[in-house]
Parts: structure tokens; sequence; C-alpha cells
């Protein structure tokens, strides 16, 4: 079973992977961002990022929120503690980590984090580097809990769907990167490594799943709460840029829809 289980979530968090990597080398397409309209750059910048977050929204009921209070049912755990609980530590954590690791987001000047004396560049792939980290449990989780009986389908549709939204993610990624000055073949390698958290997330999470077996409940809603916090906190701001974008707001509902009709049909 713990074969089978990593061997799925190496392939569901390797796919995400790619898919990150396959949007990055936008930047290797596009020849040099800063010929590119700033409207175009607004908008192609308010595509990615809402399109993240509806996905990131849907996935976070569809396929951890709703199979947490359904594992908790049957371990006999109450589901509002479990989905509660577990929803706002992963709010908390992310929080924490927001407040601690310096990072830097495309449409702001001041870096956030504790005080650090690093470049804008490596502060902007942390930023998204940090988003990766719930999205790579997620998938580990679900492939945790198809390997012991659980939905193979439902697993196999959050993988999907996150990967799909890692495609804009990672031009979201390099293109900035870019715009900083760092050369195409840099920005596109920042862009690809930060996918490579997902997958090694995944795995630590199908690794240690017979000591947080019992816990299953919570680290699903965790990982809900911790996918929620990124995208009210920074994808949806990013998406609208202080301004009422009908783009970032039809992005957003697109990905939701996307990912919401995978669950659906997989499931």
């Amino acid at each position: 079973m713990v074969i089978q289980a990593l061997l799925w979530a190496a392939a569901g968090t390797g796919f995400t992977f790619l898919m990150t990597s396959v949007g990055a080398a936008a930047v290797l397409l596009c020849g040099r961002v800063e010929n590119l309209k700033p409207g175009l750059q607004l908008g192609i910048q308010r595509v990615c990022f809402g399109f993240a977050a509806g996905v990131m929204m849907a996935a976070s009921v569809w396929s951890l929120l709703i199979p947490a209070i359904t594992r908790a049912e049957e371990m006999g755990i109450s589901p509002a503690l479990a989905a509660g609980g577990g929803f706002l530590a992963g709010v908390f954590f992310l929080m924490g980590l927001d407040r601690l690791i310096p990072h830097l987001h495309p449409d702001t000047g001041a870096p956030e984090g504790v005080f650090s004396g690093w470049k804008r560049t490596t502060l902007l792939f942390l930023a998204v580097t940090l988003h990766n980290i719930p999205e790579g449990m997620a998938v580990g989780l679900a492939f945790a809990m198809a390997a012991q009986g659980g939905d193979f389908s439902g697993a196999m549709a959050l993988a999907i769907g996150i990967g799909i939204q890692n495609l804009p993610e990672g031009a979201a990624v390099s293109l900035p990167l870019r715009q900083e000055g760092e050369s195409c073949r840099r920005a596109f390698g920042k862009g690809v490594l930060s996918g490579l958290v997902e997958p090694v997330f995944g795995i630590l999470v199908v690794v240690s799943y017979q000591l947080i077996s019992p816990l299953m409940p919570f680290l699903l809603s965790f990982a809900a709460g911790a996918m929620l916090y990124v995208v009210v906190e920074e994808l949806i701001p990013e998406a609208h840029l202080d301004v009422h974008a009908d783009l970032g707001t039809l992005s957003v509902m697109a990905g939701f829809l996307l990912m919401m009709v995978l669950d659906v049909a997989l499931g």
C-alpha cells in the first residue's frame, strides 16, 4: 500500500510540477517581457492569479473539506471539530510562514516577512514557492487516502485541477522575474524550482502516512485552510490589483468552474 501510494503521489505531484515548468517556459517564448504592452502584462497577471484562485477555492471545498467531514464521520470524530480545527490550524500555519519568511509579491514594492538583504528576485521566488506547499500536501494526502481504499478518481481530479492552474501560475512566477532583470533562462529556472516543493511535500505526506492516518480529517481541512489563506490573502487581491476588474473576476469563476466540473465528472 505504501509503495502504491508513493507511486501515485509521485505521479500526481510530478504532473503538477511539470505543468508549473511548462507555464514558466512562457518567459522563453515571449522574448523580452518588457516589450509587452503594459495592458497585456496586467491582463496576463490578472488571468493567471484569478484562475489559480478559483481552482484552489473549489479544490479546498470538494477535494479537501468534504472528504475531511466524511472521514471524520467514519472515524467517529466530530466533523465540526475536525473540519473547523484543522481549517484554522492551516490558516494560522500559512499566516505564520507569511510573517516569518521574507518574500515579495509582484504588485507590491515592500517585502513582507522578517527583514533580509535578499534581492527582489529571490523574494519574488519565495512568495510563489510558499503558495505551492499546501498544494503539494493536498495532492499527497489525496493519493495516500486513495491507496487506503479512498477515492482515486477524486485524487486524480485534484491533481489535474492543481496541475492546470499551475500552468498560468508558472508564467506568473517567471514573467515578473524577467521584469526584475533576470535573464530568460534564470527566470525560467526559478519558475521551475518554485514548483519543486509540491512533489517534495506530497511525498513527505505519503511517507509519514502511517503516523498521520488517525489525523487525516484534520490534515485534509488543514490543507484546505492553508490553500484558502493563500487565495484570500494574495491571489484574489493580485487578480484585481485594487480595481474592480471583470477579467480578474471571470478568471476566478472559470477556475472554480473547471475544478468543480473535474471533481464531479471524475468523482
